[in-house]
This record gives structure tokens, sequence and C-alpha cells, in this order.
């Protein structure tokens, strides 16, 4: 299958990606109408934080993309300034919740699908035979 097939020739993609950003850049360099790739890798940025706020501060958390592309179309901008607002008021929700409490706010840690998509009230099971299950123990 042609990159083209995959990608058309024309839509804008949005690519977010574990490894560096540069590698997927060296791929689609030269590619017909490149500028229309972004793509968002790891930065290496953070220190001993938690799991969610290394999500956020490498700008790999579901709230940045959605900043990034409402603030770079005029049309989205003007529309979706509530959106973007909301956005930002959980991210700085979630940088104090984590400065108080040195751990993920509840509503990321208990994350999870439900059946009739209500928000859980513990964390998820650990899957069977999960090594972290037994990792820490007093014995």
């Amino acid at each position: 299958m042609s990159f083209n097939a995959l990608f058309t020739e024309k839509a804008p993609v949005i690519l977010r990606s574990t490894i560096i950003a540069g590698l997927i850049h060296s791929m689609v360099h030269g590619r017909s109408n490149e500028n229309r790739f972004h793509v968002r890798g790891y930065m290496d940025r953070g220190t001993t934080t938690t799991p969610f706020d290394m999500v956020v501060l490498n700008e790999m958390s579901r709230f940045s993309p959605c900043n990034r592309r409402t603030k770079e179309y005029p049309r989205l901008r003007s529309q979706a300034e509530d959106v973007i607002d909301m956005f930002n008021r959980k991210l700085y929700e979630h940088s104090t919740y984590i400065r108080q409490h040195l751990e993920d706010m509840p509503e990321i840690t208990n994350w999870g699908w439900t059946p009739d998509f209500s928000e859980r009230s513990e964390p998820p099971p650990l899957a069977k035979g999960h090594p972290r299950a037994s990792m820490f123990t007093n014995g």
C-alpha cells in the first residue's frame, strides 16, 4: 500500500507517538504536501512526578492536541473558546492537585471503560498475574 493511500495528499495528519518526533519527521520529509503533518512525540520533559503529569509535561495528554488544533484554525478557535478554557482549567486543577497530594487525581487513576460510561470510584482491577500486584510486600 502506498504512503498516499494511507494518508491522502491533502488531509491534515496529526501523529502522536512515544518515539522521538524527529524520526517520524524524517519519514514524511519530501512527501506530497509535507507541511500537513503535525508530529508530537516524546520530548523527555519532566522529573520525578506522577504518571499523568509526565504525559502532560510531554504534551501527550488528551488536552494537548485539542488545544493545539482549536487554536490553529480560526473558525474552530472562535467556536471553541469555552472548551479551551475548560481544558486549561482541568490542567490547572491537575497541577494543583498533584502538588498537594503527590499523586494523580482520582478521575485519572480510576479511569476505565465502563459499560454505562459511568465514573469508577476505585482503580480498575489489575490484570491477572500483573507483577505490580505482588511488587510491594512487607515480607
